[in-house]
């Protein structure tokens, strides 16, 4: 067992760093950038395993965080391991393109893959954090975190789910999806992911330097309102779909999940 912290966490990110290198080389060969996704579960479920076999804290503690982290991001990574081999993602596509005219498509991916090893690796810290707590009782702020956990996790997961539906019957192209989870927010899977996040933090935060463990999901907050989660699916879906998404925009909350509104767009 490792009673330091900071040595624990440099493993993780040691052993996220060899995962998306691995990923890295095999990007090349593929020219499928898509699987950086998938090391980015992987990576954090790789963390999650590794402290709860290292950390000090008590078995019910490190149990209470690894599983619901392991689970979470095991099934994002299978989603993603789902779409290899079907074409590589709009986003990195566009990426590609744009590397590639400036002559470093290949230097830029080596950097990027392991950026999001780092991203892994401080996303982490909740579940770091939660292991080093030798309490045997789950404390009530813990048990609420869990059942959140639980909650969110599941709606996310039906979320997923209705899209997949969605975009599987042929006559549905070129349609906004607009069902389900989707009727009161156009990001459902994203808000419900968020909350995850709030969870672990909750979960981790009455260990020792506990509160740490919030940076991570306004972490998670900002990358998918501003960065990779949001903007990216939205002009995506406005090339695609154009006025039919204009009028899903304007009735539809982008968040949070809300009753819809009345367009004025004819």
């Amino acid at each position: 067992m490792s009673g330091h912290r900071w040595q624990l966490w440099l493993l993780g990110w040691a052993a996220s760093a060899v995962l998306l290198a691995v990923l890295y080389l095999w990007q090349r060969r593929t020219r499928d950038a898509t699987v950086v996704d998938a090391g980015w579960g992987a990576s954090l479920v790789l963390c999650a395993i590794l402290y709860a076999a290292l950390a000090p804290g008590s078995t019910v503690q490190r149990l209470a965080i690894a599983l619901p982290v392991g689970i979470e991001n095991l099934r994002i990574a299978s989603l993603v391991r789902n779409r290899l081999g079907k074409g590589e993602d709009s986003r990195y596509r566009e990426l590609r393109r744009r590397w590639r005219e400036k002559g470093r498509e290949q230097l830029t991916f080596a950097i990027f893959f392991q950026a999001q090893a780092l991203l892994a690796a401080l996303l982490s810290i909740p579940a770091l954090l939660a292991s080093f707590n030798r309490n045997d009782t789950l404390a009530l702020v813990q048990w609420i975190g869990i059942a959140l956990w639980i909650a969110a996790a599941a709606l996310e997961a039906v979320a997923d789910r209705q899209l997949a539906a969605f975009r599987r019957d042929p006559a549905n192209r070129g349609r906004v999806m607009d069902r389900g989870l989707w009727h009161y927010t156009r990001h459902p899977n994203y808000f419900f992911q968020t909350l995850t996040w709030v969870a672990y933090a909750l979960i981790a935060v009455a260990a020792p330097w506990g509160f740490v463990a919030f940076l991570a999901p306004l972490l998670i907050l900002y990358l998918v309102l501003f960065v990779t989660g949001v903007p990216p699916a939205e002009e995506s879906s406005l090339r695609s779909r154009g006025d039919a998404y204009r009028r899903y925009q304007e009735r539809t909350s982008p968040f949070v999940p809300w009753p819809r509104k009345r367009s004025s767009i004819a």
